[in-house]
């Protein structure tokens, strides 16, 4: 029997199709705003700019003529999860390009401007995609990184596919379990960050909504800081706001991406690495990364990345497996770069 976010879902889509997206115009396929540039680092200063990045503005959304004989259904690609999408029928819906995910949003970072959307505006469990959300209400707390935080019993109740390395009574430095939380998607790492917030846990999340509605979020839900809770919900357009916005944190960007990380764990020195395999691919020039799972999420994937000089942001939700979730990127890599050739091929007279 489906439960009951599911049954809202339904109904919310049955009632009036694919959600209105709201708030700022970033992400809009009008592409008429700029970024937002916030003023203030974790450590309460100004915040110095992103170093420069060659940007590159796409003005129209592209014109690929719609050819039904080229597409293909990959939902029979890979055993799957009865994910709320799938329950939704969304995966079978088309976009310009076939892909596995129930829903996609590829945006161009500098204009805003939308490149290729695939149900854009429903919302769906994301996971652990709450994560980078974690990680901006912590930073911009200004807490100390360098504070000794102690695993709790608390921080492993939500727990439940996966174990962890992170064992109660262990210590860990505020940074390193940033880091881990962002790079590993170490669940007992985002929840004690969520615990040692001023005013507890409560705070912490009424502070993640409070950031969704400042990013125009506006069709965003967050009940917990893991993703461990499918109520953690949001759309496609919502997340590319999202992580944007996280594209503004140096310390982000840094541990989202790297590649594996060495932590003393009782008492042992123990390697972990990123979640997303991408970061280890040498094709891939990404900026911000963060993978997510849970079965009403299926397979999530936010990211910014560099394609052709082009800064994108990229959102997937809900792809059936990890080999559909990587195959569903590396198709938007290889369709953003024919695009660009094609745009820029002279018409012949």
């Amino acid at each position: 029997m489906a439960s009951n976010t599911t049954m809202r879902l339904a109904t919310a889509v049955m009632a009036s199709g694919l959600l209105a997206a709201g708030g700022a115009a970033w992400g809009q396929s009008s592409a008429t705003s700029s970024l937002s540039q916030p003023t203030t680092t974790p450590a309460g200063g100004t915040r110095a700019k992103p170093p420069a990045v060659k940007k590159q503005n796409v003005s129209a959304k592209p014109t690929r003529a719609y050819n039904s004989a080229n597409r293909k259904n990959f939902a029979r690609s890979e055993p799957g999860y009865n994910s709320v999408g799938t329950r939704l029928g969304l995966r079978s819906e088309l976009s310009e390009i076939a892909l596995n995910s129930s829903a996609a949003l590829v945006v161009d970072q500098a204009s805003g401007h939308v490149l290729l959307a695939k149900n854009p505006d429903v919302a769906l469990p994301i996971a652990s995609i709450t994560k980078v959300m974690t990680a901006i209400v912590t930073l911009e707390a200004d807490l100390p990184l360098t504070e000794i935080i102690t695993i709790a019993k608390e921080d492993t109740q939500l727990e439940k596919y996966h174990g962890s390395r992170l064992r109660v009574g262990m210590k860990f430095t505020r940074s390193e379990l940033l880091h881990l939380a962002l790079m590993s998607s170490e669940n007992r790492a985002a929840h004690a960050l969520g615990r040692t917030y001023p005013g507890g846990i409560d705070a912490f999340i009424d502070a993640m909504n409070a950031k969704a509605d400042d990013l125009g979020m506006t069709h965003s839900k967050f009940v917990e800081p893991t993703g461990l809770s499918s109520s953690n919900q949001s759309t496609p357009r919502d997340l590319s706001r999202l992580v944007n916005a996280a594209y503004e944190f140096p310390l982000i960007r840094e541990y989202s991406t790297a590649k594996e990380a060495i932590v003393r764990v009782g008492g042992r020195q123990q390697q972990f690495r990123n979640t997303n395999a991408l970061t280890r691919n040498d094709n891939w020039e990404i900026g911000i990364s963060k993978t997510g799972f849970i079965r009403d999420a299926g397979k999530c994937l936010v990211m910014q990345a560099s394609i052709d000089d082009q800064d994108v942001i990229i959102v997937m939700l809900d792809a059936q497996g990890s080999a559909s979730r990587l195959s569903d990127a590396e198709r938007i890599r290889r369709w953003l770069s024919t695009e660009r050739d094609r745009q820029a091929t002279p018409a012949r007279s």
